[in-house]
């Protein structure tokens, strides 16, 4: 299932022509509020799918039946480009478990590039949510490989993928590589174009760069 919230009018487009718009983008950090931003508004929306339980509280003059989740997510993120969504996602989710995958283009000679996982860190993921933050979905292989890597630990109940800007094609390559699957797509943008090398049209260009700074 792919939810695309620039479908409705809301705050969250706003967000999106900030973090797309070339002049805003020198200020880094305008860059990162804007997706720390984001990732309090997809937590929301994901929030709205999860369990909860009837809980009686005590207040000053009496008790209270609120309903409140049943169990904290699990917080995944591709570093570097993903920490921003994270840190949002985190104060939806305060309690929640945290996971981390370290993943990143290997360039060639010849004009191509594989992806290459370095690291990863997860707790056990069986029966609980899965939450897993990367700003670009691009050729979505990066975000295939961290999810094969992360169902190592464990079989999730459903898996929450959420991203600023996806494109179509990246979206295809999700679809067809992870069928087995009970997963949802949470996405600001759906960009129709990659470029030769892999860069969403139009875009906003490298998220991490944008956020930290140039790479060596």
């Amino acid at each position: 299932m792919i939810k695309n919230l620039s479908q409705h009018d809301s705050i969250l487009n706003h967000y999106v022509a900030e973090l797309r718009d070339t002049v805003i983008q020198k200020d880094p950090l305008r860059f990162r509020t804007n997706l720390e931003r984001m990732g309090e508004i997809m937590g929301y929306e994901i929030s709205k799918t999860l369990a909860y339980t009837a809980t009686e509280t005590q207040t000053p003059l009496g008790i209270a039946t609120t309903q409140t989740l049943s169990a904290q997510p699990v917080i995944g993120t591709i570093l570097r480009a993903g920490v921003p969504m994270h840190q949002g996602l985190l104060r939806v989710f305060d309690r929640a478990e945290n996971a981390f995958i370290s993943a990143f283009r290997k360039h060639h000679k010849n004009n191509t590039f594989e992806i290459v996982l370095e690291y990863a860190a997860c707790p056990p993921l069986t029966d609980k949510t899965l939450i897993l933050c990367d700003p670009m979905l691009a050729t979505g292989s990066s975000l295939v490989l961290a999810v094969k890597a992360l169902l190592e630990k464990g079989t999730p109940t459903h898996v929450h993928l959420v991203t600023a800007i996806a494109s179509v094609e990246g979206l295809a390559y999700v679809k067809s590589h992870l069928p087995m699957l009970n997963y949802t797509v949470w996405c600001a943008a759906v960009d129709d174009e990659l470029t030769a090398q892999s860069y969403i049209v139009p875009g906003l260009g490298d998220a991490g760069d944008l956020a930290y700074g140039p790479k060596l």
